[in-house]
């Protein structure tokens, strides 16, 4: 592609400028560089899109296919278990095992995604990316293989170690490779495929187990990731890494050992306190048991240790504290927590709605959901031209967070008797909402942090939106197995919270006598509903994060770079 081609005109435009704010100390035991105004920030990105070489068109076409099969992989893992674990569990004999198959994989990966966000700094971003691919093929080869619960759930989390690399990754890649404003274009493609995955993985996991086997499940994964591989191995060039050619002694330093020490624990005993945690009788263990307590506590503790550790290591910090104090930054940040948190929210009791209330199969539910998968995958990707075209990325995460939440809204009005027409509108406004700037927050580092810090910067808002995925999650499930077992004392007072757990969504109409089923159906749409505020939560309060945003145009940031 000739530079030419790749020289954008500035817009006529005037960025509308918001308040200023006090600029961020410079590190005092570093040489980085940590402006507080993007303006200032994208003097530090050199070179220039101009007297960059950008791979040619086929190249990218075969890097993007490469990329976009990767981040397919990692998230056809989290959902084409679902409709295999059944039969995992009878092969195995392990019904207790079961909750860990996926949690493993979610312990890996936000345990170690700060971690690799330090390894692209340091070295090639085409290496550690095979590195973590690699890792991730092999744990997929031993949850195929596997011959006892034990060994999958190790195959399921050396692959989440792998998984942890890839969409950071992904992210580092793109930026090499693309220049400045086309890059709304790629990011949005590279999320959609999230939204692929939740639309292929149950349906393909139930494929594999029906009429293959479930192993293929994970099998699935090594062809594709080899064709990703081949790809990266000879169709993109190894770079230099924005902090390479460090002593290794001084690299080590960098890397945080002792932040990471406290971390990954702190992270874990958080994660295992929200899996096992909730209602007494329903749950592995009530919030009042001393094991949820001692886990938080600990969690707690660990956590507040690695934060001052971070303040004390500065600019060699896992995550540096001018990063958060970095406005643009922040603002990700919040929008990010808020956003992430209402998605996973809406995606996991969606199809509980459908299969309790409107008394449909696992299939048929992911089926009634598609609205919501496909306005995702749509949206972020019709919005991911729309940035390009116009250069700012501001407005759009603006209009997300008011529409997600009106979406979101809707869906706590839903009744037992509420149709089609109702339920395929709610999620379009939702699933509109949600994917006009779901990935559009990576595009924020891309401006607001200097280039040597952007691995660093996307881990750590991949590592905040796995994080405060899993705890509105927790918190979805308290608020579920609260409202349920309120609800039903009401309206049906004669049948046991305990059994309708056992139950579940899909054997109600088989296990609860005919004459309570209403009742017991209402008492699930209540308790459902009720868990979408804590979308509606979630969705108000990403609203807050574009606040802090600069209306920054990529086209005229292009030049800068």
């Amino acid at each position: 592609m000739d530079n030419e081609k790749r020289a954008s005109q500035q817009l006529d435009s005037v960025a509308v400028p918001l308040p200023p704010i006090p600029p961020v100390a410079k590190p005092e035991n570093g040489t980085s560089n940590t402006p507080s105004d993007a303006e200032e920030t994208l003097e530090y990105n050199n070179p220039t899109d101009e007297e960059t070489t950008y791979p040619t068109f086929w190249k990218l076409v075969l890097l993007s296919i490469a990329l976009c099969l990767a981040l397919f992989c990692i998230s056809l893992d989290q959902t084409i278990l679902a409709t295999a674990i059944p039969k995992i569990t009878d092969q195995f004999e392990s019904v207790g095992d079961n909750g860990w198959y996926s949690s493993s994989y979610l312990f890996a990966t936000a345990s170690t995604q700060l971690f690799f966000g330090k390894l692209y700094t340091m070295y090639s971003a085409k290496w550690i990316f095979l590195a973590g691919l690699a890792i991730f093929e092999i744990g997929s080869l031993i949850a195929g293989a596997a011959t006892s619960s034990a060994m999958l759930i190790a195959g399921r989390t050396v692959s989440g170690v792998g998984a942890a690399s890839l969409f950071p990754g992904s992210i580092i890649i793109i930026v090499s490779a693309v220049p400045l404003r086309q890059r709304p274009i790629y990011v949005s493609l590279l999320g959609s495929m999230h939204g692929v995955a939740s639309i292929v993985g149950p349906l393909l996991g139930g494929v594999f187990t029906d009429h293959i086997s479930w192993r293929w499940c994970f099998y699935i994964n090594l062809p594709l990731g080899a064709i990703t591989a081949i790809c990266l191995l000879f169709f993109f060039p190894p770079g230099a890494p924005p902090q390479g050619g460090l002593p290794w002694n001084e690299q080590l330093k960098h890397f945080d050992l002792i932040g990471s020490f406290f971390l990954i624990p702190g992270v874990t005993c958080l994660l295992l306190a929200l899996q096992w945690g909730g209602r007494q009788g329903i749950s592995k263990y009530p919030w009042s048991d001393a094991r949820i307590i001692a886990l938080l506590s600990l969690s707690g503790v660990l956590l507040v240790i690695f934060c001052a550790i971070q303040v004390w290591q500065k600019d060699k910090a896992t995550v540096p504290s001018y990063l958060i104090r970095n406005r643009n930054m922040f603002g990700a940040l919040l929008y990010i927590m808020g956003i992430s948190g209402a998605m996973f929210i809406c995606m996991y009791y969606l199809p509980w709605w459908f299969q309790a209330v409107k008394s449909v199969s696992a299939t048929k539910s992911g089926i009634m959901s598609l609205p919501t998968m496909l306005g995702l995958v749509i949206s972020s990707i019709i919005c991911g031209f729309l940035v390009t075209a116009l250069g700012y990325y501001t407005p759009f995460l603006i209009v997300s967070s008011m529409v997600g939440t009106v979406g979101a809204g809707l869906l706590t009005l839903l009744k037992t008797n509420s149709g089609a027409s109702q339920w395929l509108g709610y999620q379009v406004i939702l699933s509109v909402g949600l994917g006009m700037g779901a990935q559009n927050a990576f595009l924020i580092p891309q401006v607001a942090v200097p280039k040597t810090e952007l691995a660093t910067a996307t881990a750590v808002l991949t590592f905040i939106q796995t994080l405060t995925s899993a705890i509105f999650l927790a918190i979805g499930q308290a608020v579920f197995q609260n409202q349920l077992v309120n609800n039903l004392a009401v309206y049906a007072p004669s049948i046991s919270p305990e059994l309708v757990f056992a139950t579940g969504p899909l054997r109600l109409q088989y296990q609860i006598p005919a004459e309570s089923l209403p009742a017991v159906v209402g008492a699930f749409n209540a308790a459902i509903t009720e868990v979408f505020y804590v979308a509606v939560a979630g969705c108000a309060l990403s609203v807050v994060g574009p606040l802090f945003l600069e209306w920054k145009s990529l086209k005229k940031a292009e030049h800068k770079e």
